[in-house]
């Protein structure tokens, strides 16, 4: 969704972008070249160093954005400041008319892999290059991480709450590209209210604070305060003080019918094992273990035997884990239908446009992307089952209709998972699950 003012009117996503796009544009309209026909393609050359698979998340914030990119006055005028009349003109007029096909939201990529395939004239295709790219660089890099988390995790429950860690607008789409991955719920309402993830909170150490007095801390009250407002089944975050009686005292003031408890610091797989003890012995046998604290995929994976119910991740998943950035770019791939391609060292493009299928073995593990021009017949893979992974997404400038909704996209991902090679779940270091093999015009092989 384009950024609202007051809630209700979309706001322009026209400069959500760099200035050279719209220099460009004016010296291609200016020479005649702006009205040549393009092709330009969004992929990553290579994974972040030691994951196995990427995510694709974006799409549908991207498609939602793509109508608001118009120029109004306000942008106009900005526009004025370094552009000639003539070109100023034209984007007043402007709207993306061109084609738009793609991965799936939610299905996986590897390098290479043609995210998306933008046709239309150069002018038109340029001027998305920004939106595009700050869209699925972001969204793609919290899907990925997310999904690691999501692997490890075994089924259990997971909320997303890193808003406090992000731009305030990232949240919100770190919110959704997380639930997107597996994650249960968030804490954003913005995402909620949005985009429907579902929210999740309860208190935090402050609450309990609040209820010191000159007599002293009394985090019972806090922990009576917090039952009446929301009921036995809420989640008291028992570590404020003294982990052993916070859990003695939420059982007391509660009842063995307690919904859970939370543990935001510590040593999380000890307190894991003594707090559940203690809840068992204090006949809470079904009070749920929530753990949060600076988690990420390797602390989740350490914590996989131990008695946790669901886990509160926060910093680690709102930054990519490590990998706040999936390393995408937008190149041009495709002129009047003659391939052209970077030579750059180490920033090598491939020349023409490409579609994309993956192959799989009868028992449904994937073994092999192959990419080829877009005018060639499907490869085909013998014995294999094969999907197509470049799909229509926006044609004359109108998303496609019936495209997945976030729901739909979510249970595809999850689907999907059972599908890598076992050692392409790992987090461990390692190369990317599949390979990705080029198909040439030459050789259609």
């Amino acid at each position: 969704m384009a950024v609202t003012s007051a809630g209700t009117k979309p706001v322009s996503t026209a400069l959500f972008t760099d200035k050279y796009e719209l220099t460009m544009l004016e010296a291609a309209l200016a020479d005649g070249s702006g009205a040549r026909p393009c092709v330009f393609e969004l992929f990553a050359r290579k994974l972040p160093a030691g994951r196995r698979y990427g995510v694709v998340a974006g799409t549908g914030r991207l498609l939602d954005a793509l109508p608001a990119f118009r120029f109004g006055d306000a942008e106009l005028a900005v526009a004025a400041e370094f552009l000639e009349p003539s070109t100023v003109e034209w984007l007043r007029n402007f709207r993306f008319s061109g084609n738009i096909d793609g991965y799936r939201e939610g299905d996986f990529y590897f390098p290479g892999s043609p995210i998306l395939s933008v046709h239309g004239t150069f002018a038109e295709c340029v001027l998305l290059e920004t939106l595009a790219l700050s869209i699925f660089n972001h969204d793609s890099a919290i899907a990925s991480a997310a999904a690691r988390m999501v692997s490890v995790a075994d089924g259990r429950t997971l909320i997303e709450m890193g808003s406090r860690r992000a731009h305030e607008e990232a949240a919100v789409s770190a919110a959704r590209a997380a639930y997107l991955a597996g994650f249960d719920s968030t804490s954003n309402l913005e995402a909620a209210r949005r985009y429907g993830v579902p929210a999740a909170g309860t208190a935090a150490h402050a609450f309990t604070l609040l209820h010191t007095t000159a007599h002293g801390r009394n985090e019972a009250s806090a922990f009576h305060s917090q039952i009446s407002s929301l009921g036995v089944g809420t989640t008291l975050l028992v570590d404020t003080y003294d982990i052993t009686q916070g859990v003695a005292t939420a059982i007391e003031v509660a009842g063995p019918e307690l919904g859970g408890v939370r543990i935001d610091s510590g040593d999380l797989g000890v307190l894991a094992r003594q707090v559940r003890r203690q809840l068992d012995d204090l006949g809470a046998r079904r009070t749920k273990i929530v753990m949060s604290g600076d988690l990420d995929e390797y602390a989740i994976a350490g914590l996989r035997a131990e008695p946790v119910d669901a886990y509160g991740v926060g910093t680690s998943v709102v930054t990519g884990s490590g990998a706040p950035t999936a390393g995408m770019v937008y190149k041009l791939v495709e002129v009047d239908g003659i391939p052209v391609e970077k030579r750059s060292t180490a920033k090598e493009s491939r020349g023409g446009a490409k579609r994309a299928t993956r192959y799989a073995r009868r028992t449904g593990t994937v073994v092999e992307e192959v990419i080829y021009p877009e005018h060639l017949e499907v490869p085909t893979g013998e014995g294999q089952t094969a999907t197509a992974l470049t799909v229509p997404l926006v044609r004359g400038g109108e998303p496609v209709p019936g495209l997945p909704t976030l729901e739909e996209s979510r249970e595809y991902l999850k689907k999907s998972m059972v599908s890598l090679p076992w050692e392409g779940l790992t987090i461990s270091a390692g190369d990317p699950a599949i390979p990705t093999r080029f198909v040439t015009a030459a050789t259609g092989r």
